[in-house]
């Protein structure tokens, strides 16, 4: 079940901010683990080398890339870096994004553009070099990573505008991407994330909105979820590596929340 042996895949955000297992984390390691062999990008190259480390310390297959993924050039070389090294891609996950505060009055307009960027134009250029290389090999399957945020306002109070609507825009980027090239072969599917556990929240968050009281922020989090806790990038990365998967070989231009039933209102 969810064999990846012999295929390759490119996790991009495959580093993590700080100690523990962010969403590309831990994609890039449970896809090695069901065999893929896997190219790790990541623009911090000390983040990417210790998922490596991570990787090949269990008998894994995997090579490191640092790639600015808001750069054309630097996407176009990644992508034949990895043609070069393991002579095929399958798999793309479309990892990198991130969240600054502000609503349409508060953000900067240059805030919002970056936004933009970061969370949408990333998805786009990965899928734009990688794709011929799937068409050329008559199937691929992509994930990109969104958010709850795409399709329902925060709670606490806290409005991130840019994030939201860039990430609103990633489920219906991969919509298009989808059925663009349905009859290619190649499948295209977004996972949308909820509160989740991961050290985003202690390295990044807790600064930005909890005054550096991660204990507080955490706590505020897990109450917000029906479950009653945060999910964790395992969560995501075990929704990925189904949607990759050849179970999930009639699946494409839809979407999978992991989000402890956030969305469903399943809260009492």
């Amino acid at each position: 079940m969810l064999d990846l042996t012999g295929k390759v895949a490119i996790v991009t955000g495959a580093g993590s901010v700080g100690p523990g297992w962010g969403n590309g984390k831990a994609t890039a390691t449970l896809m090695a683990r069901q065999g893929a062999s896997v190219f790790l990008i990541d623009i911090n190259p000390e983040a990417v080398a210790e998922t490596k480390g991570i990787i090949e310390g269990e008998g894994g297959i995997c090579a490191t890339h640092v790639c600015n993924m808001l750069q054309a050039a630097d996407v176009q070389e990644m992508v034949q870096a990895c043609l070069d090294r393991f002579k095929r891609i399958d798999i793309l996950v479309n990892n990198v994004g991130g969240s600054e505060p502000g609503n349409v009055v508060t953000m900067p307009e240059d805030v919002f553009d970056r936004q933009i960027d970061f969370n949408l134009k990333t998805a786009f250029l990965g899928c734009k070099y990688v794709i011929p290389v799937m068409e050329g090999q008559g199937k691929g399957a992509i994930v990109n990573i969104s958010s709850v945020a795409g399709v329902r306002n925060s709670s606490g109070g806290r409005t991130h505008v840019g994030y939201s609507a860039s990430k609103a825009a990633v489920i219906q980027f991969s919509r298009s991407t989808a059925g663009a090239f349905a009859a290619r072969n190649i499948r295209c599917n977004t996972v949308l994330p909820g509160l989740m556990h991961t050290p985003l929240v202690e390295y990044r968050l807790a600064r930005q909105i909890a005054g550096n009281d991660a204990a507080a922020l955490i706590a505020s989090r897990n109450a917000q979820v029906p479950m009653g806790k945060m999910g964790t990038g395992w969560d995501v990365a075990h929704a990925v590596l189904f949607l990759v998967s050849d179970e999930a070989g009639f699946i494409t231009g839809t979407e999978i929340v992991v989000d402890g039933g956030m969305i469903a209102g399943l809260g009492q």
